[in-house]
């Protein structure tokens, strides 16, 4: 898993319009960059309906929120309609940004063992440096946690 202080890498993934999203074009600004495992699934939804609640509150300090799950950008559209969600859903189908950040591991469920998204929260400072993260999050009161966090790092 990347850790506090290290340099993210470059990368490009499609967004809910199947746009490309690189992190080149983006850098320069605060970005939480979140992982989440599936497209309307109640922890998800809940997760993307609160950082869609305090959009102008991230915006407000020159963050912008990107979600990364291996749901398609179909998908995503959907989720988005579906929930009236402003965020940027980008969709990791090979999985490759959710391994090099180190959320792609196993889980256990109902004694069940399979590979999945551990949902964690990413704080990526304007030099492409992570400045803080959250593994294993739990939706209630996460984004608030997050927010506090960015307050809190620029001072």
């Amino acid at each position: 898993m990347l850790e506090i202080g290290d340099k993210v890498p470059d990368f490009c993934l499609p967004n809910q319009d199947e746009e490309e999203i690189c992190f080149r074009d983006i850098k320069g600004r605060w970005i939480v960059l979140y992982f989440y495992p599936k497209d309307n699934t109640p922890g998800c939804t809940t997760e993307a309906c609160d950082f869609t609640a305090a959009l102008p509150d991230f915006e407000g300090l020159d963050a912008i929120i990107l979600g990364v799950s291996p749901d398609s950008p179909k998908k995503h559209r959907n989720f988005i309609e579906k929930k009236d969600l402003k965020i940027t859903l980008l969709a990791d189908e090979e999985k490759e940004l959710c391994k090099t950040f180190g959320v792609w591991q196993l889980k256990k469920n109902y004694g069940r063992e399979y590979m999945g998204v551990v949902r964690s929260t990413f704080l990526i400072d304007p030099d492409g440096k992570i400045a803080a993260k959250w593994e294993k999050v739990r939706v209630k009161g996460h984004v608030d946690a997050v927010k506090a966090k960015l307050e809190e790092l620029r001072g």
